[in-house]
């Protein structure tokens, strides 16, 4: 595996990094172990103060990780400040409400007194991507750290220089040595240390083929897992939509970091009778995106972050419009240096068609023109992801019906799905299982403790 720094929208190799071995991982293991024990007999007050020194320490330096982040995946920049950002709030977040979210809570039973405790495990493997190389990090972490437990982060080898950068912000901000530290090391001594005595839980956030085998080996050991996996999110519009403010929603939801997030809407299922006033206008405001250098802050939709995914997406395409479907602007891949695909909007996709089946990774939207709201829900519902969904109508209450037979974690009523620090984050069926982000989140890595008292 190698771990570099390779600019996506100039193809420019910046700077490669060694790969460390088994030992090496070991002996920052037992760091890792050895911090924990300190770091579980401190205070919450103590790791609060912390955290808000992150927070600050992260608004302070701002344009400085958020270019970091562009050069490495090519996001644009103003949405990368946006993410450090979020990380901020992540922080303060935790630092506030953790507190509260780890108490003691007295339950009544048969004993003179019984309560449940919430005790760390000890270190957690944090798997991470590199689509929100900072921001999906700092949501596993901050709760799990807050919790008690210590960090090893295995980031995607695409992003090395983001994860030594976020390694130094922990101890900046006075983390104690070793409690968060970074690993560039290959699949196979990620497994090996899943199965060592050293790791006591793995979150991860990635491809249900990587959460699959990362579930396997942690299974075997009997370790607990976090798996935030791929999606195929529905954005459906019933016929009493507002148009006004779907539009502008519908272009975030599928373009936001050039189209590459698990959450990302995917499939917009159009209901017939308001099919023709959204395909005019998304077609206008997709047209309308400024593609180039993603530095430029008037950049909507910079590279991708790899040539592979160029590649795989531009297969999707070609596959789906061999069976029908109708390409109304993008298709292709921009001359010239750089993985950029331009902005696409397909037509008439129907069941059975590679969009329509496959998680599209990218700046593709693909239209599902349905008769009817049952409709609308069965095609909502046949995919194997089970992430997130959008539905845009003004009749709320019946939304609010529709949304409990809707099989995702997540249902976002005139608005667009996405992670916030106050609200539980996770899917179903094969696009994983658990909670990151509010009380559901940090008590996830946590023994749950009775406490029975004659």
């Amino acid at each position: 595996m190698v771990y570099r720094t390779l600019n996506p929208a100039t193809e420019e190799l910046i700077k490669t990094y060694p790969e460390i071995g088994w030992d090496e991982v070991k002996r920052r293991a037992e760091k890792s172990q050895e911090a924990f024990r300190q770091w579980r007999k401190s205070s919450l007050p103590h790791r609060r103060e912390l955290f808000i020194k992150l927070a600050k320490r992260l608004r302070e330096e701002k344009s400085r990780h958020a270019t970091i982040m562009t050069m490495e995946m090519g996001k644009p920049i103003v949405e990368a400040e946006t993410e450090i950002e979020k990380c901020a709030l992540g922080c303060e977040f935790y630092a506030e409400n953790s507190e509260n979210f780890l108490k003691e809570e007295r339950l009544q039973s048969d004993a003179s007194k019984s309560y449940v405790r919430f005790d760390p495990l000890g270190t957690i493997l944090i798997i991470m991507p590199w689509n929100f190389p900072y921001w999906q990090a700092f949501r596993c972490s901050i709760p799990a750290i807050m919790a008690g437990n210590a960090v090893l982060l295995k980031h995607a080898p695409n992003v090395p220089d983001t994860a030594l950068h976020i390694e130094s912000l922990y101890r900046e901000a006075g983390f104690p040595e070793g409690l968060f530290q970074n690993l560039f090391c290959s699949n196979e001594v990620a497994a090996q240390l899943i199965e060592s005595p050293y790791i006591e839980g793995v979150s991860l956030t990635g491809s249900t083929r990587a959460g699959s085998q990362v579930a396997s080996v942690a299974g075997k050991s009997i370790k607990k897992t976090v798996l935030e996996l791929g999606g195929s999110d529905p954005f459906i519009v019933f016929p009493d939509a507002d148009l006004e403010k779907c539009i502008p929603m519908a272009l975030r939801s599928r373009f936001l970091n050039a189209g590459q997030s698990c959450i990302a809407a995917k499939r917009f299922i159009i209901t017939q009778e308001i099919a023709p006033a959204f395909e005019e206008k998304f077609l206008q405001a997709i047209v309308a995106q400024k593609v180039g250098n993603p530095m430029e802050r008037e950049t909507k939709i910079g590279p991708m972050a790899r040539e592979d995914l160029v590649e795989n997406l531009s297969r999707q395409v070609e596959e789906s419009k061999k069976k029908g479907a109708v390409c109304l602007t993008g298709g292709t891949r921009r001359p010239g240096k750089g993985y950029f695909y331009q902005p696409t909007f397909l037509k008439e996709v129907q069941p059975g068609m590679v969009v329509c089946e496959e998680e599209t990774f990218g700046p593709v939207a693909s239209m599902i023109v349905v008769k009817n709201e049952e409709e609308a829900i069965d095609l909502a519902n046949r995919t194997p992801y089970g992430l997130g969904a959008s539905l845009w109508t003004r009749n709320t209450h019946r939304a609010e019906e529709i949304a409990k037979g809707i099989d995702a974690g997540n249902v976002f009523i005139n608005g667009m799905t996405k992670s916030d620090p106050r609200l539980p984050f996770g899917g179903s069926k094969r696009s994983g299982y658990g909670r990151e982000l509010s009380v559901f989140g940090i008590r996830e890595f946590t023994n749950i403790k009775t406490v029975w008292i004659a």
